[in-house]
């Protein structure tokens, strides 16, 4: 099962950068239009560039955040942490995944309110006129694969599961 969460997880992830990629390669056209607008050429900016990238980041990052996760790919402070005993450094591990995926959850219950409110109301972008609940939607795909990636590190640190050799850090425990 924790296999099958890590493939989830990374295909959220090559999604994201798809949608990065997209948006690069739109931000170029669009800034070329630009560009040779000022030459006296006719070629125009894509119209709604920025909600399009607004809302794009938006999705890539929450289709990042699983995989960044379950690879030890968060910011950690090892000045202290790393001269600390093992038990207290799987303590602090335990803690702080516990902790983010509290953090996690309220994020994705929250995200979903965020959704049906945006959708209930009708609120569009002011360009393009794209509803915003397709973005907060889109997001709240990548949450809630979040949460499975947060509770799955969760449990296989309190040794419930074992995690895949993937999850586990570079200095030899599951971080």
């Amino acid at each position: 099962m924790m296999r099958w969460i890590d493939r989830l997880a990374q295909w959220t992830a090559l999604f994201g950068g798809l949608i990065l990629v997209a948006l690069t390669l739109m931000a170029v056209v669009s800034i070329t239009g630009r560009s040779l607008n000022y030459v006296g050429l006719d070629p125009m900016p894509v119209p709604g560039d920025f909600e399009l990238v607004e809302s794009g980041i938006g999705v890539a990052v929450f289709c990042f955040m699983p995989w960044c996760f379950l690879r030890n790919g968060h910011a950690t402070v090892d000045l202290l942490y790393m001269h600390m005993p093992k038990w207290f450094q799987r303590s602090i591990d335990i803690i702080s995944d516990l902790v983010m995926m509290a953090v996690w959850l309220v994020l994705t219950w929250k995200l979903y309110e965020g959704t049906v409110e945006k959708k209930e109301y009708l609120e569009t972008t002011f360009i393009l006129q794209m509803p915003l609940w397709w973005a907060y939607a889109a997001c709240f795909v990548g949450a809630v694969i979040g949460c499975i990636a947060y509770v799955a590190k969760a449990l296989t640190h309190l040794g419930l599961f074992k995690a895949p050799p993937e999850w586990v850090a570079q200095g030899g425990g599951a971080h």
